[in-house]
Order: structure tokens, then sequence, then C-alpha cells
């Protein structure tokens, strides 16, 4: 069953440290209307308005070794960060992660604006977090084996996650089974590296932005249960 309901208020009806893990594509501060929601505006006193209270709630609802992932891009960043630390703490911040992606439109006044930033904060220093391996293409398969000399040991599986991302794209095909058409979808992909990386099979998951609700769709493959 589904239903519309405040996320500032489903927040509130949620036991204490019942969540393992957080993430959500939040409202970027664009001021747009998206037909589906509002946007807010890029002004500090409306984001902060905003978040400091449901970033109050988040951390109350967060397990003492879960982790939360707030993606957005470079209009609210900043601010973001600030609120981030002053609710978790500076010491619980783990990683800026920067998601890099090209699509269409070439600025002729600035440099093309072509990623995202994920903050990574934990709750406490007990973090649940192991590496997500991206696997190796065949051919830096076969050179990184061939290298493989004394104390080196190369990792069939992959190579351990970075905090930049370049090998997500934004774009859906036409014809994707993913495409739903909403404006701000997000690639599973992208989304599956950070469940795995900071949640284990049958952990709560939760999005308060839910959107195209991919986040969901991840969770159920992935064997997580699901909160949006």
């Amino acid at each position: 069953m589904c239903w519309a309901v405040d996320n500032l208020e489903l927040l509130k009806s949620q036991p204490n440290e019942s969540v393992d893990l957080i993430y959500s594509d939040i409202l970027y501060g664009t001021g747009r209307n998206f037909g589906d929601y509002q946007d807010l505006k890029p002004i500090r006193s409306e984001i902060e308005s905003h978040y400091i209270p449901r970033l109050v709630e988040m951390k109350r609802v967060l397990k003492q070794n879960g982790s939360i992932y707030l993606q957005m891009d470079t209009r609210i960043n900043h601010w973001m960060r600030i609120l981030m630390d002053k609710v978790f703490g500076y010491d619980n911040f783990r990683n800026e992660i920067v998601w890099c992606y090209k699509s269409g439109g070439i600025s002729k006044t600035e440099y093309p604006k072509k990623h995202d930033v994920i903050l990574f904060y934990s709750k406490s220093s007990d973090v649940n977090y192991k590496p997500y391996l991206v696997p190796y293409t065949e051919k830096t398969l076969k050179r990184g084996l061939t290298k493989c000399k004394g104390n080196y040991k190369l990792n069939k599986k992959g190579t351990p996650q970075v905090d930049w991302i370049n090998d997500v794209t934004p774009l859906l095909s036409p014809t994707s089974y993913e495409r739903l058409g909403y404006p701000t979808q997000k690639p599973k992909e992208l989304i599956k590296r950070f469940v795995l990386a900071s949640s284990n099979e049958n952990d709560v998951v939760a999005d308060y932005y839910l959107g195209s609700g991919t986040t969901a769709v991840v969770c159920k493959e992935l064997n997580r249960n699901f909160i949006g």
C-alpha cells in the first residue's frame, strides 16, 4: 500500500535506532517546480529550516553503527556539509563522494556542471562499512594479473570504489527497463554501490526523498528491508 506523507511526519513516527542505512537524493535547491514536487529555493534560511529538523530525526532513527548518504549538487552542498557537521558531528564525516558524468550541454560562460556530491556520514565511530568492489574490465584484469609479483595480490573480484565515481552513466536509454520518465531519476547501479557498502542482507534501508522509487527496487533486489 502506498500513500503520500510528509517525510518529517514519517520520521517522527519511527522508533529510535531502527534504521541501518539512509540514502536520499534530496531536494537540490533549484527553486523549480518538477510537477511531482516543488523544490526549495537556494536560500540558506530556507535550506536550514527544511533540513535541520529532518537531519535531527534521521540521526535519531539511525542505529549506532548506521550510515547516511545524502546526494545533491553544488547549489547547496556547502550549506549541507555545515548542517551535517552540526547534527552528526565533524568526526563522523566519512567522505564527500563525487559522481562524475557526461551528458548534453556545454556552457559558453563557465565550466559545464557535470557532477553530483554525495555526503557520507556515520552516527558514530562504529561504522558498518565494507568496500564496494568495482569489477575489472577483461583488459584491466589481464594486465593486473600479469603484473602480480612478490607480495602484491590482485583481488579478482575488483578494485575498491574510491570517493569519485565516473563509470555510472546518468542517462537511461529510451528502451531501458529502468526508465520511468521521472525527471530526477538516478541509476540503480549508483545506489547499489552505497547499499552494498553500508548495509547487510535483511537490514533496514530508508529513503526519505523517494522520488522514482529506485532505492526501493535496489533494496528488494539486494534482500534489504525498505522504508520510503
